[in-house]
């Protein structure tokens, strides 16, 4: 029996898939589902607020590699503890602050937070327990992680109406610290005691690893087709509710359409996983990045019928989270397991990079060309992963 088939092991990732799911919709999700109320409560620009999670994903991606490292030396486990607890003191000030400078340094401190216990981290820490079984467990914590937008939009609603955009910010950081802390510390226990139980070997840290990992197209395939996607995904996910209502959604509507960007996610990962050796992961990704294209598409036309908002949450979401379960998959099978997490998180430097810029660039879009500019630019971002993507990938 291997350890992720013991029971302990699956209790272990589902605390940490839960884990997963309260951290994003807590810090990564809160901010878009939260916009239309801080905006309310602080009266700043969207490019104000935007240079917050810029300033946030620059510094992670400045850390990711980093943390990687300590992951091979064995400190996923520590990573994933504390790091949370820092998140929430991020998420705390994002609550209190009354000045763009403090709305920064929040962002700050979540960036350098996320870089540590985020799923690069998480990923890394189940591949270096798990070995070979960490597939199966990925793609547990992923099937669960997809619905934090569904978690955090209806809930951002909610408590924007009662408590204003600061005060929802307040209660995302009592859950992140109430609750992922604890769990992950649970599952860390876990899964380190049943790893020696089974005598599971740790690879050691690789130090050739990234060297030889960098000389192969399929690093670029993946980093660059990711970048390109995370980038279209960004300004969509930060700007849904405007997008959607310039679409003619009512608040409600809007927010309930991009809450289904969660439930998207996880469909498609539940196809992935029922398709199985039946689909390559080379022809899955490119199934996914021509998904994001078509949703592109859609929400384009859902000026003349408003209801393909759900269309293209379905087909957004389902893209975007099949490329993050195959992510890891496509490191580990492409770029081997030695120094997986040094491996991962230099590739995760690029898509953490466009995520940084998401924000501000779709704020300088709507500034310069309205929304008519953000649909046509994230649609040829979208374009532009698919085909760097399928011109890279034939010669993994």
């Amino acid at each position: 029996m291997t350890p992720e088939a013991d029971s302990g092991d699956a209790a272990a990732v589902w605390l940490l898939a839960l884990g997963q799911t309260l951290l994003y919709a807590g810090s990564y999700y809160s901010f878009p589902a939260l916009l239309p109320a801080l905006e309310a409560d602080l009266g700043w620009t969207k490019a104000t607020f935007a240079a917050g999670p810029t300033l946030g994903f620059l510094i992670m991606a400045g850390l990711t590699l980093w943390s990687g490292r300590l992951v091979d030396r064995g400190f996923g486990g520590e990573l994933l503890i504390w790091a949370p607890l820092m998140v929430a003191g991020g998420v705390l000030l994002l609550g209190l602050v009354r000045s763009p400078l403090g709305w920064n340094l929040g962002w700050a401190i979540i960036g350098v937070a996320q870089a540590a216990c985020l799923y690069e981290t998480c990923f890394a820490f189940l591949t270096r327990r798990l070995g070979g079984d960490a597939g199966a467990a990925i793609t547990r914590v992923t099937l669960v992680a997809g619905f934090a937008g569904t978690l955090a939009f209806p809930l951002g609603h909610v408590l924007g109406q009662a408590f204003g955009g600061q005060g929802g910010m307040l209660v995302f950081a009592a859950m992140i610290a109430g609750i992922v802390v604890p769990m992950n510390a649970i599952a860390v226990a876990r899964l380190r005691r049943k790893a020696r139980a089974a005598g599971l070997a740790r690879p050691a840290d690789a130090p050739g690893a990234l060297r030889r990992a960098l000389a192969k197209p399929a690093f670029w395939a993946i980093s660059g087709a990711v970048a390109l996607i995370w980038l279209n995904h960004g300004i969509l996910l930060t700007y849904v509710l405007v997008l959607f209502q310039d679409r003619g959604a009512g608040p409600a509507l809007a927010a309930t359409a991009a809450a289904c960007v969660g439930p998207a996610q996880v469909a498609g990962r539940l196809a992935l996983l029922m398709a199985g050796a039946r689909i390559s992961t080379a022809t899955a990704t490119l199934a996914s990045l021509a998904s994001v294209v078509m949703a592109g598409g859609l929400l384009w036309a859902a000026g003349a019928a408003m209801p393909l908002i759900f269309a293209f949450a379905v087909l957004q979401g389902a893209g975007a989270g099949l490329l993050s379960i195959l992510r890891p998959v496509l490191v580990a099978e492409t770029l081997g397991r030695d120094g997986f997490g040094a491996i991962s998180g230099a590739v995760a430097i690029a898509p953490i990079l466009a995520s940084a810029a998401a924000p501000s660039v779709g704020a300088a879009l709507l500034a310069m060309g309205g929304t008519p500019a953000v649909y046509a630019a994230t649609w040829l971002m979208a374009l532009a992963g698919l085909a760097t993507a399928a011109l890279l990938l034939r010669r993994v």
